[in-house]
């Protein structure tokens, strides 16, 4: 079982596109037994696969460091006389991202996530604190921070109507950066009109030619829109395809012990609509059932779309954000997958074709992820 635990709904950050922005939300923290409770769950939930995740998650989890530590603490004890191993990740916005925080993510084998928008006028144009003022400078500091402990930490960047003229230049200034990793999310509940989305194919036709010339150099890198569609491609639809699966690989913990499907319904007090139990009781399957159903039913109009198979268009939760309905597809999220799939299928057809070696072990050889790591490591400067 993988649990995301909303540790709090407070956030030092009042980022314009979020969905849960902390001043419209009641703030709570999620109690010490509340979190210990929902490990307990878990440990139940995950006899049969002997592997756990813990996702922390906010609000900006970080306000709640020491709940952090307790928990994984806690956790560990558990190791010691139960066949369940942890493996724990924390998504921060990076403004509480200390030393002595990465040391504790060092210890423990802490996945940290950054969230970081790219150069700054796409950063700040979103990403402010409470007084307005824009957070990239601090933020690029502590990911420098970050990258030099947890070279392999990922980066999230958000990409909206007003932001995405920086797309590509985030990109690669994520990656100039030092990230390896660039996780990138379309704000699909954004104004988008016709001109930003001719402005996003522009973006990612760019991007493709980056692409191309970073594999040609040979620069590993993970770019999250162009290795999934990439591998559905290569592998068949059914390879990494992006379904929703809401509620059985993944749940949320709401600060009050709540559990629901995905992070985007887990607000403390948020309607019960999509609540599918609590951590004391255990998980309503027949909720939990209805709702995945709800989410996996064929769509009217995606019926005979030639490219249903490898499209994003099943994702409850996004499609919730966008239209307020888990069975109703964004009009934004259509135009998105039929703008970048032929983009990223002429890529994938131009380095097949000039048999690019980095291309073919990235996404024919099974055994690279660590192969690769193998070779960072003999590469890395004796310490």
């Amino acid at each position: 079982m993988n649990l995301t635990l909303h540790l709090t709904t407070r956030c030092p950050l009042r980022c314009r596109y979020c969905y849960a922005r902390p001043d419209t939300l009641t703030s709570r923290d999620m109690t010490l037994e509340t979190a210990l409770q929902a490990i307990e769950f878990a440990v139940q939930g995950s006899a049969e696969s002997e592997h756990c995740g813990i996702v922390f998650f906010g609000g900006e989890p970080l306000l709640l460091a020491d709940h952090i530590r307790e928990i994984v603490a806690s956790c560990r004890h558990r190791e010691a006389r139960l066949p369940t191993r942890f493996h724990f990740k924390v998504t921060t916005n990076g403004l509480l991202l200390d030393g002595r925080f990465l040391d504790f993510a060092v210890a423990e084998d802490l996945f940290v996530a950054l969230s970081l928008d790219g150069v700054a006028a796409a950063h700040d144009a979103h990403r402010v604190g409470e007084d307005g003022e824009g957070t990239h400078a601090v933020v690029e500091e502590r990911a420098r921070a970050l990258l030099a402990r947890r070279p392999y930490a990922p980066v999230l960047m958000t990409v909206t109507p007003d932001t995405v003229r920086f797309y590509a230049a985030s990109v690669q200034y994520l990656l100039d950066l030092g990230f390896r990793y660039v996780i990138t999310s379309i704000d699909y509940s954004g104004a988008w009109t016709a001109a930003t989305l001719r402005t996003l194919r522009r973006e990612y036709r760019t991007l493709a030619g980056l692409y191309e010339a970073w594999m040609r150099e040979e620069r590993k890198f993970y770019f999250s829109p162009f290795e999934v569609k990439l591998a559905s491609h290569i592998h068949g639809a059914d390879y990494q395809r992006e379904r929703c699966e809401l509620g059985w690989r993944q749940l949320s913990v709401a600060p009050d012990g709540r559990l629901f499907p995905c992070v985007q319904f887990a607000r403390d007090g948020a309607d019960s609509t999509f609540a599918i139990g609590d951590v004391w009781s255990g998980v309503d399957e027949e909720r939990r059932a209805n709702l995945a159903e709800m989410s996996a039913r064929d769509h009217e109009p995606c019926r005979t779309c030639a490219i249903e198979p490898r499209c994003n268009h099943t994702c409850g939760c996004l499609n919730w954000q966008a239209t307020g309905r888990v069975d109703h597809v964004s009009p934004v999220l259509c135009e998105h997958e039929r703008l970048l799939i032929p983009i990223v299928d002429a890529l994938g057809a131009r380095l097949y074709g000039g048999r690019s070696a980095l291309f073919l072990q990235k996404h024919y050889n099974a055994m690279f992820p660590l192969l690769s790591l193998i070779e960072d490591e003999q590469d890395a400067p004796a310490s």
